[in-house]
């Protein structure tokens, strides 16, 4: 099979052990495959096929990048054609006789291969699944008055869009920190996931994260409530995977008040009931000093190193990714780092501070940090990069800064950067260290200073990895001292 590779030099990266290489390759035979699948599904099924066309047109994101899974009939060869593709049977059935896929180098749609007939015996597809945040939303924005199985902010629930004369099946999924398809499977019933209290809970375990505290006279106190408090979350919660997601469902609602664009497209996702079940990963900044506490709280949360970005003599930066194995979350962690320490395991170990921060450590500087007051840098999820750039502009005025990855693959940019405003204590600090001149402090007083962005980015191929010497350009480019 013929595959295409990012050039090591544009897109490198190494995991920060040195003990595996992430070397994310461009899959487009598979992409091919599942794009002809869900071309059957659009076909097949009017409610499918409507949401292709709306999707692009309303909200700027493309029907492949919402699918949570397709069911395939079995015929011969399909099995081996799947593992020549990439993918790998997982330990979750979709159902008895019916084994799943998933894609562990590529970013694709989970595969389940079933003996069924009846609805699909026409075709290869015999149903597709959406992935939305709340199938309760989507039901009501499409008018469907769907039927939910599964508990209240369980594990996995599922609603069928019962047809008549559609030839493919439509289901709708909410997944919380679960890879299976059993809204009521035996061993999270043991584990005590799916315990009549258990919405109680997890309800409780969320305003416990969403209620916090932030704000700390010192960072260090800060990290010491917060590693406390994740604990408290976790044990409510009752299981770590849950956990994780909640957490980051309430930081990317904390993030969302504080960035006017990701507002903008929320509610366009939100008109038709999806919410940000297309988030590709988010953007965490930290010190220095504190990283390895904030990669410590994340690993508390079950998240896994992913590559380390060691930016080397191209700038002034580096940057661990983690993925999360059961929600699917992806982080991406970045920090000011000097050429030589290119080797260092920042990820464990604290650095030194900087006589004179770069543009990651400013930020911390005149914002906080992103696990406590900050919030995140901004969130980035998958669009159709043309599209969602123009119709943010035309609908709202959003500006979108210039591509800083601009691949047949992987497109990437920031809207334009909003501003915050910044305390005078932390604009005082920065003066009197040296960071910041007298008109910067008097311009970030008055003004603020770069906050966040939303981030548009559009991925092709299945291609799951990130360009390190464009993310240096953009990092770079963002500077709270270089804005006016």
């Amino acid at each position: 099979m013929k595959t295409s590779t990012p050039s090591a030099s544009t897109l490198s990266a190494a995991s920060s052990a040195a003990t595996y290489q992430f070397d994310w390759r461009c899959w487009p035979e598979t992409e091919e495959a599942i794009l002809h699948w869900i071309g059957q599904a659009v076909a097949g099924h009017p409610l499918i096929g409507s949401l292709a066309q709306r999707l692009p047109e309303e909200t700027g994101t493309r029907l492949a990048d919402w699918v949570d899974h397709l069911v395939l009939r079995d015929q011969p060869g399909l099995t081996d054609r799947l593992e020549r593709l990439g993918f790998v049977r997982q330990e979750a059935a979709y159902a008895l006789d019916a084994p799943a896929y998933h894609h562990p180098g590529a970013i694709f749609p989970r595969i389940a291969v079933t003996p069924a007939s009846g609805v699909g015996a026409v075709g290869e597809v015999v149903e597709l699944a959406l992935k939305v945040e709340s199938i309760a939303e989507f039901s009501s924005a499409h008018n469907l008055g769907l039927t939910i199985a599964g508990y209240p902010l369980g594990p996995y629930r599922v609603a069928k869009v019962e047809t008549p004369g559609a030839t493919v099946g439509f289901a709708v999924v909410e997944r919380r920190g679960y890879v299976g398809f059993d809204p009521f499977d035996g061993d999270l019933a043991r584990l005590g996931r799916l315990t009549p209290h258990a919405a109680r809970d997890a309800l409780a375990a969320r305003d416990l994260w969403r209620g916090r505290r932030r704000r700390f006279a010192d960072d260090a106190e800060g990290f010491d409530f917060t590693e406390a408090l994740l604990a408290r979350v976790i044990a409510t919660a009752g299981d770590r995977d849950l956990a994780c997601h909640l957490v980051f469902e309430v930081e990317r609602d904390y993030w969302m008040s504080r960035n006017r664009a990701a507002r903008v497209q929320k509610f366009r996702q939100d008109r038709l009931g999806l919410g940000w079940a297309n988030h590709d990963h988010h953007t965490f900044r930290c010190s220095r000093a504190f990283f390895p506490r904030t990669i410590g709280i994340f690993r508390e949360l079950g998240f896994l190193l992913r590559e380390a970005f060691h930016a080397g003599q191209d700038a002034g930066w580096g940057a661990q990714v983690l993925e999360h194995p059961t929600t699917g979350i992806v982080i991406f962690a970045d920090l000011d780092l000097l050429p030589e320490e290119l080797d260092d395991d920042f990820s464990h170990h604290p650095l030194k501070p900087l006589p004179r921060p770069n543009t990651v450590g400013l930020w911390v500087a005149l914002h906080g940090e992103s696990i406590l007051d900050a919030g995140m840098h901004h969130l980035e999820a998958q669009f159709e990069f043309d599209l969602l750039r123009d119709q943010l502009q035309a609908e709202a005025g959003i500006e979108t800064m210039k591509p800083f990855s601009d691949f047949p693959f992987l497109r990437q940019a920031f809207t334009k950067g909003e501003t915050w405003p910044v305390a005078p204590h932390r604009a005082d600090y920065a003066l009197a260290q040296g960071w910041i001149d007298a008109e910067q402090h008097a311009r970030f007083l008055r003004e603020g200073a770069l906050g966040s962005h939303l981030e548009n980015l559009q991925r092709r191929q299945g291609y799951k990895g990130f360009n390190q010497q464009a993310v240096g350009l953009i990092i770079a480019a963002t500077d709270p001292r270089l804005a006016h």
